[in-house]
């Protein structure tokens, strides 16, 4: 049983000793009727020490590395403080069994956290203001206090960073091309029964759906509306012309208002769906630029959403393997392979980038390639809180680059190498954007300000004498930092070179010593052959 009690509030950490641990342990209907009584639970527990916290950020901080398992400094010399002089027979009471845990390996004191230990700590939180003396009031605003910070620090996250919005946009980007695409063409066929010399002069359907809704009775069309059906065929005069003079002399049957209603209405509607999808476009390429903006720089916006959707999240896309990467989107031809121990697809979704489609050769080596940069960028934009796009594009050109070397043997560059041109490009933005302009004051302020400016004059050159000064100092010293860096550094180098040089004269050691063993063995074979040839000469 416990013979300490560790209790954290939210004012502070609190360390009770308890006594009659026999009567405790029964939990019977007297003993918890004692328990709710202050006067006598007191006498079985006892206060001995208490730690406050000294700020709501310290206690913040406490609390969450309670709740994860960890000692933090302040509670190890707290607990080492109280248990100073003897730790053997000190059972510790914790409510966190992690805790508990790290408590025991580091402090050595048994901890216990069980049933026992949690209907005690019950009754120490009921009388907890009155061990502290603290009033109710203050507690409870102490405790909403550090349990709204703890639970936003739980629960925080980038309202930009959400990629659920990604992946409905795209599920809803790829349903409405579906959708519009049967809809342009209902439009056609029926709008084709009244003209039909439409359909074969405009070709793209969204052209189609705007003049019908212009033109609706080909008998009503007139020369004026001719700037209008021209700036609808993109400021084509031309076909703009045809289209007027194939109204005039159409094949088409005739129809009645009620049904050119009805298909002008859905000719609105479909106008207004294509509408929404070119906006709906627009905010997933916001979306992507916020979310994962190096991805969508490789591979675009569309094919980008496409993964994120596929994998379920930007994390398990991040955590993701590039084998896993190459063949997403083609799962059921890789199980119907496996099943029938065939070829195994080499691309899934990526195959709809320009890099696999443009290419006529070597689409397995692209699709690996693609699928390794993908897998980085995804990582360094699941895990990095720089928005830039700059590894993005450099991602990019090294796919272009292997694509080169495919082609023509043209070796790209090391991937260690451009990696690190651009973290130096981003380091310098970063150190560009934290500098802060320097703002000028008014021309009234500086007349009002001038008689004073006069005055100090003498006193703000000495200062800044003594500040250029002090700035030249801090130069030297850093150029003298740097040099022993430097120096530091050639001083590694030559000793990794002596290194490498010592290595390489014992190898060659051991080949002048493996060269004589060998030929030693050479020579005693000689004379073994040549004892063999003289006793066979003797014989004979």
């Amino acid at each position: 049983m416990a013979t300490h009690i560790l209790f954290e509030t939210a004012t502070g950490f609190h360390i009770f000793q308890l006594s009659g641990m026999e009567s405790i342990a029964e939990f019977n209907g007297q003993v918890q009727k004692s328990m709710n009584d202050f006067s006598k639970f007191s006498k079985i527990c006892k206060m001995i020490g208490s730690l406050p916290f000294t700020s709501a950020e310290n206690a913040l901080e406490n609390i969450n590395s309670v709740s994860e398992g960890i000692l933090t400094e302040s509670l190890h010399d707290f607990l080492k403080q109280t248990f100073s002089k003897k730790t053997e027979g000190v059972i510790l009471g914790v409510s966190e069994n992690k805790l508990s845990a790290s408590i025991g390996d580091e402090l050595k004191i048994s901890c216990l956290a069980n049933s026992h230990t949690a209907e005690i700590i019950r009754c120490i939180r009921n009388h907890i203001s009155q061990y502290t003396k603290l009033k109710d009031t203050d507690l409870i605003k102490a405790q909403l206090g550090l349990g709204h910070s703890y639970s936003r620090s739980k629960v925080k996250f980038n309202v930009h960073k959400v990629d659920n919005m990604v992946i409905q946009s795209i599920c809803l980007l790829e349903q409405l091309d579906k959708d519009l695409n049967t809809f342009h063409m209902r439009v056609r066929e029926w709008y084709s029964w009244h003209f039909p010399e439409l359909l074969r002069i405009v070709e793209e359907n969204i052209h189609f759906a705007k003049l019908a809704k212009l033109i609706q009775n080909k008998a009503n069309l007139t020369v004026e509306q001719l700037p209008e059906i021209q700036e609808i065929v993109d400021n084509n005069e031309s076909k703009a012309k045809e289209i007027l003079n194939a109204a005039k002399a159409s094949m088409g049957g005739d129809i009645s208002p009620i049904d050119l209603e009805t298909v002008m209405n859905f000719a609105d509607r479909v106008i207004s769906l294509d509408e929404y999808r070119g906006k709906l476009v627009s905010y997933l390429n916001k979306k992507m630029n916020d979310i994962a903006p190096n991805l969508a720089a490789l591979v675009g916006d569309r094919i980008g959403a496409k993964l994120i959707s596929r994998a379920g999240s930007l994390t398990n896309l991040a955590k993701y393997p590039a084998s896993t990467v190459q063949i997403l989107g083609a799962e059921k031809a890789l199980f119907r392979a496996m099943k029938v121990r065939g070829k195994t697809p080499k691309y899934g979704i990526i195959y709809n980038t320009s890099f696999i489609m443009n290419s006529q050769k070597n689409k397995g080596r692209i699709a690996r390639c693609l699928s390794n940069k993908i897998s980085i960028a995804s990582r360094i934009d699941c895990f990095s809180e720089n928005g830039s796009t700059k590894f993005g594009v450099a991602l990019k050109n090294q796919v272009e680059d292997r694509i080169k070397f495919f082609n023509s043997g043209v070796a790209p560059k090391r991937n260690l190498d451009v990696m690190r041109e651009v973290i130096e490009e981003v380091e310098k933005d970063f150190a560009e954007e934290e500098v802060k302009p320097v703002v000028k004051e008014s021309s009234s302020k500086k007349r009002k300000e001038s008689d004073s400016v006069e005055e100090k004059s003498s006193s703000k050159k000495s200062k800044k004498e003594d500040k250029k000064d002090k700035k030249d100092e801090d130069a030297m010293k850093v150029d003298t930092k740097e040099e022993k860096s430097s120096k530091k550094d050639k001083k590694k180098e030559e000793k990794k070179e002596e290194k490498k040089e010592d290595k390489k004269e014992k190898k060659e050691e051991k080949k002048e010593k493996k060269e004589k063993k060998e030929d030693k063995k050479e020579k005693k074979e000689d004379k073994k052959e040549k004892k063999e040839s003289s006793k066979k000469d003797k014989k004979k």
